[in-house]
């Protein structure tokens, strides 16, 4: 990690803490990151603000590092018919720091969809140009597809399986570099081979300028007639903190917390806090007879994209041992005889590009989810786990285990697999689902009335308010987004450089 990150720490922070910059970033991850290095790199005074602390170290325990780098010690949840977590990382460089390093382009099928839906987003948000941007991160992050020498028998049998079945696969592609297989992306990379934004972005932003203020919680945008004019909130030492910002407020703080911040600060008119879409997954547990050690290897080295189509993307998951555990079937003698041979379980996961549109409220400025699945989405949710199973099987796994009541424990062969999908659970009750990737709770558009921030990725009702993350994003895509997610920022931050330059010189005069 880059020495001298940080700025000032919150924690350290005891009386009142007042600043300014031209650019104020209210998040330090993907898309906070990627504003405040083009802001930086521009020529302007960025000020970045983030609730979490720069990391000190990453322990091997995943229950450890859920309570030092995740939101809420990763017990965030989403309240419907099934209460679905949902984990974010809370630390300097944002959830970059915890996730699995996947990386994928915008698949131009979902932009398409996108202007369908907004045909101004065409010109706002153009392919072309997300796509150069994109390229610009993917060099300065070292995407590469996962190394054979680091995937590990998780990501090789996953491969095996896939390739049985006659599915579309391929190694995943991550920003790392020299990774070492550790498999600990989830608690934060021990040997910092993963390119995460404390490791990249964040130290350009700060070789050129730019300042980063750890450990406060902002609570509200200031306005001043209808413009942004700072933020406020609060040290983790209670202190107020106020910051001013001369040029632009940016928003980055996620698809939950910014939703939370406009109507805390509020800004409550339009679709704010609605349109909330996700990729809630499903995953299963199969038993092999040669050892897999699932929490080594590259962490999600292998993906599935043959069903993309349909809404599906597998993926090899990589645990700890103590979460692993937790997903070894049995009680009692028969889990204890299960724990002894913990080496031979491998645990793959399915993404679905769910339909449900769930909403994000505010109360006492802590964020209420709320999100139900379609029936859609639950047919989806059995089909996944199908898969699941005919992949584990198609691999060589002894037995497999759905962990859907209702159909039986283990499953041995591609007859009772397909049974699943057949005769399975439609109650999404039946499911033990999380969710990642929250995108939409502050649509772009052009109509105030069904969207939140205009094209230019203005607040509609707060002009040098911006919003950059994946709020803004139209819908869910389909597969990992956090290179999109930086694009669109990217995006934002020309937007912010340009709208800028033209305040100052229409200032200035001819």
């Amino acid at each position: 990690m880059t020495a001298r990150l940080v700025h000032t720490d919150g924690r350290e922070v005891t009386s009142r803490l007042t600043a300014e910059a031209d650019v104020v970033v209210v998040g330090s991850g993907p898309a906070g990151a990627a504003v405040a290095r083009a802001c930086a790199l521009a020529g302007a005074d960025v000020l970045v603000l983030e609730e979490g602390h720069e990391a000190a170290g990453f322990p091997a325990s995943g229950f450890q590092a859920m309570a030092a780098l995740y939101r809420d010690l990763g017990t965030s949840v989403a309240f419907g018919p099934l209460v679905i977590p949902f984990l974010q990382g809370r630390a300097v460089g944002g959830t970059s720091v915890v996730n699995g390093a996947i990386c994928w382009n915008l698949p131009r099928d979902v932009h398409e969809a996108w202007v369908r839906s907004e045909p101004r987003l065409a010109d706002a948000l153009p392919f072309e140009a997300l796509a150069r941007a994109e390229a610009l991160i993917e060099a300065r992050l070292g995407v590469a597809p996962t190394a054979p020498s680091v995937a590990g028998p998780k990501n090789e049998l996953l491969a095996k399986g896939a390739a049985s079945l006659g599915l579309e696969h391929r190694p995943i592609r991550r920003n790392v570099a020299g990774c070492a297989g550790s498999g600990r992306c989830l608690q934060g990379c021990p040997n910092g081979a993963k390119l995460s934004m404390d490791r990249t972005f964040l130290p350009d932003a700060v070789a050129r300028g730019a300042r980063i203020v750890s450990g406060v919680t902002v609570r509200r945008v200031l306005l001043d007639r209808g413009r942004a004019v700072g933020v406020t909130g609060r040290s983790a030492a209670g202190a107020e903190v106020r910051v001013r910002a001369r040029r632009a407020v940016v928003l980055a703080a996620s698809a939950i917390q910014t939703p939370v911040l406009l109507r805390e600060s509020g800004l409550t008119r339009g679709p704010v806090g609605d349109g909330l879409m996700a990729h809630p997954g499903v995953s299963v547990t199969g038993l092999f007879d040669a050892p897999v050690n699932n929490h080594l290897g590259a962490t999600q080295g292998h993906e599935v994209t043959g069903l993309r189509h349909e809404g599906i993307k597998v993926e090899a998951l990589g645990f700890d041992l103590s979460i692993l555990a937790s997903r070894v079937p049995g009680a009692g003698a028969t889990f204890a005889r299960n724990l002894a041979r913990l080496s031979h379980y491998a645990v793959w996961g399915a993404a679905l590009r769910a339909q449900a549109r769930g909403t994000v409220r505010s109360l006492g400025g802590r964020p209420v989810v709320r999100y139900a699945l379609t029936a859609d989405d639950v047919r989806k949710a059995r089909r996944a786990t199908r898969v699941l199973v005919d992949l584990f099987l198609a691999a060589g796994a002894r037995e497999v285990y759905p962990g859907l009541p209702g159909v039986p424990s283990a499953l041995r062969d591609p007859a009772a697999a397909a049974a699943v999908e057949s005769s399975g659970p439609l109650d999404a009750r039946a499911y033990a689902m999380s969710m990642t990737h929250l995108f939409g709770t502050a649509r772009m558009g052009a109509d105030p009335r069904t969207s939140v921030v205009g094209l230019d990725f203005q607040h509609h009702d707060a002009r040098r308010l911006y919003v950059a993350d994946s709020s803004v994003f139209p819908s869910n895509t389909g597969v990992n987004p956090q290179i999109p997610i930086m694009a669109v920022a990217h995006l934002c931050a020309e937007q912010l450089v340009q709208a800028a330059g033209e305040s100052t010189q229409a200032t200035a005069g001819p």
